[in-house]
């Protein structure tokens, strides 16, 4: 898309005489965003059934208090994440300080929860609540898992005019990390504090470092 196609676009769309007065710009930009999450979610979850399928005792797990403890992070994550990439995918808007110090606070909150479980834990116990039984693969996988998503946000983002390219690139593969945590918690059989803030906030690292460095190219217009 060229400039004068840019300011073109959003000349002619500036609002709806028929709607209640909300641009349509940003009416088509949370159509998109429900398109672009709700994609990544069944290709995540068509990944996970191929490789990995579904722990047979979900049904159970979903009235563990400690399972939707282990889903708020993502959860939280996701959503801060959809709104700053809300946020950027209009042309030039920048993350201000309130929305970067949101994105620390899920993670924040899950490393001072586990570092509560470490101190509590006995000293032999540990290491075992860091590692689990699955370090050597979580992290992977979760980033495995966040790749539909990661390649949907980068089309929601294409379709609109961010500026901050390495920022929105970013906080796409941020949303896509989240969103692969969500999923593999249908799976993953660890249920300590300490292991989700390693692990967990590793995986989702991974797709949010291929965001920001693929954002320039990928999302240049």
């Amino acid at each position: 898309m060229k400039t004068m196609e840019l300011i073109n676009m959003l000349a002619a769309s500036t609002g709806d005489p028929d709607g209640p007065g909300q641009p349509i710009l940003v009416r088509n930009a949370s159509a998109r965003m429900v398109v672009a999450l709700a994609s990544g979610l069944i290709g995540a979850a068509l990944l996970l059934a191929l490789f990995y399928g579904v722990r047979s005792d979900l049904r159970s797990l979903l009235l563990e208090p400690m399972f939707w403890m282990k889903v708020s992070f993502p959860l939280a994550a996701m959503l801060i994440g959809q709104w700053i990439a809300a946020r950027l995918a209009r042309p030039g808007m920048r993350v201000g300080l309130g929305p970067a110090a949101a994105l620390l606070l899920p993670p924040a909150l899950l490393w001072l929860a586990g570092a509560s479980w470490l101190a509590l834990a006995p000293a032999s116990q540990r290491l075992d609540l860091l590692l689990g039984s699955s370090w050597e693969v979580c992290s992977a996988n979760v980033a495995l898992l966040s790749l539909p998503t990661l390649a949907s946000m980068q089309w929601f983002l294409r379709g609109l005019a961010p500026t901050q390219l390495r920022a929105a690139g970013a906080v796409a593969g941020l949303v896509a990390g989240a969103q692969g945590v969500l999923v593999y918690s249908l799976y993953c059989v660890e249920m300590a504090p300490p292991f989700w803030g390693v692990w967990y906030v590793l995986g989702v690292a991974l797709p949010t470092a291929a965001g920001t460095l693929c954002g320039p190219w990928l999302l240049r217009w």
